[in-house]
């Protein structure tokens, strides 16, 4: 499948997903500060979910400058990738109105660590299927580093399900933050060599 129709593709779900997200978000029950501190969960929780969505549309922007195709298994990992992300709005929300609750710290944070292992199958899944393209060998995004995120997540699972409930909430914020720094100090590295 060539990149251009399915970059389009995911960059609508994308834009469509981020408009239900803050469709979502209440408005303060009063129009003071205090009305607005009130619903700081659900802003942090917006955030890490924004956060998500964009890192995804950003690393796959780049990676698609750089391919004009992509294989069928790609495209399934994507579309699996894509219903796991349509998901964030229903369980960001539910997250932010139950921030102590572990049922909704664990189904935020399983959708966080699908996603940030779809992604990492569909990008090595374009690498697989362009073996040949030299900007593509270029960008070398297989960096242990990457893997980071994912031990910070795998803590605020321990935490949450040992001593502080909203560990997940935090070490999703944490990891998404990581995702970001480590994807661009990588990409830095690749451009520099």
């Amino acid at each position: 499948m060539q990149t251009n129709r399915f970059e389009t593709f995911i960059d609508a779900i994308i834009a469509i997903i981020i408009t239900v997200l803050v469709l979502k978000i209440p408005q303060p029950a009063t129009p003071t500060l205090a009305g607005v501190m009130e619903l700081n969960y659900i802003y942090i929780a917006y955030l890490i979910s924004f956060l998500i969505l964009f890192n995804i549309w950003y690393a796959n922007h780049n990676l698609f400058q750089a391919v004009d195709n992509i294989s069928n298994r790609a495209v399934w990992i994507y579309g699996i990738m894509t219903f796991i992300i349509s998901l964030l709005p229903y369980f960001t929300i539910w997250l932010a109105n139950h921030i102590y609750s572990i049922p909704a710290e664990t189904m935020f944070g399983l959708i966080f660590i699908a996603t940030h292992i779809l992604n990492t199958f569909a990008t090595r899944e374009i690498y697989a299927s362009n073996p040949y393209n030299e900007e593509l060998k270029a960008m070398n995004n297989d960096s242990h580093y990457l893997s980071l995120p994912m031990i910070v997540l795998i803590i605020g699972f321990i935490l949450t399900y040992t001593v502080y409930v909203p560990g997940i909430y935090i070490s999703c914020l944490i990891s998404i933050i990581m995702w970001i720094v480590l994807g661009r100090i990588v990409r830095s590295d690749n451009n520099g060599n």
